[in-house]
């Protein structure tokens, strides 16, 4: 039996190879550099709560905020290294919601590196999921959109973790956590990453 594609069916299959593509390109650079944090620092941010890495995010995202808002900018770094460091502080984080925080560093590069790429795995695929069912409507998006979409998402998650990580109906942290994924990977495809 043959399937027939529609035009559209094509275009977007086409859009979604590239979106992969640039996709990968931009985990790989947040790999690298995860890989090299620990091989410097080794796992000591296993002690940290939940808390503290989203206060971590909420840091990154509101400097981002700021560079897209001032003018002056008194320290030389950009956007990119920003978003690098929610993308990586946000595995993190999803990376103790699995395991749980402990009292001192308990993972080595290799196994550290092996969570980081099951999460992105399970993050990316969801990427793929709703890229599908909006239509890659993130690439209209300007990234001061993305960027205020993180700080929505880390306003939730604070609500969420204030909650004791109890919700009536939305979605748990984990998945706010991917989106911030997403969408910080959205943003650096954008800035040409």
């Amino acid at each position: 039996m043959r399937v027939s594609f529609s035009i559209f069916d094509e275009i977007l299959y086409y859009k979604m190879q590239n979106t992969l593509k640039q996709y990968d390109a931009v985990i790989n650079d947040c790999r690298s550099l995860f890989i090299n944090k620990m091989s410097d620092y080794g796992s000591a941010w296993r002690i940290l709560r939940l808390a503290s890495l989203t206060d971590q995010i909420f840091i990154k995202a509101q400097r981002i905020r700021q560079l897209q808002e001032n003018e002056v900018r008194k320290v030389d770094e950009g956007e990119k290294s920003e978003f690098i460091g929610i993308i990586n502080y946000a595995i993190m984080a999803l990376i103790q919601l699995e395991k749980g925080v402990v009292d001192k560093p308990d993972l080595n590069t290799a196994e550290a590196t092996h969570l980081y790429d099951k999460h992105i795995e399970i993050t990316k695929e969801l990427m793929l999921n709703k890229n599908h069912d909006y239509g890659e409507a993130w690439r209209e998006m300007r990234v001061s959109s993305l960027t205020d979409l993180i700080l929505q998402k880390l306003l939730r998650v604070k609500q969420i973790e204030d909650n004791k990580g109890k919700t009536l109906v939305s979605e748990g942290i984990d998945a706010n956590y991917q989106d911030m994924i997403n969408y910080a990977v959205f943003a650096m495809i954008h800035l040409g990453a």
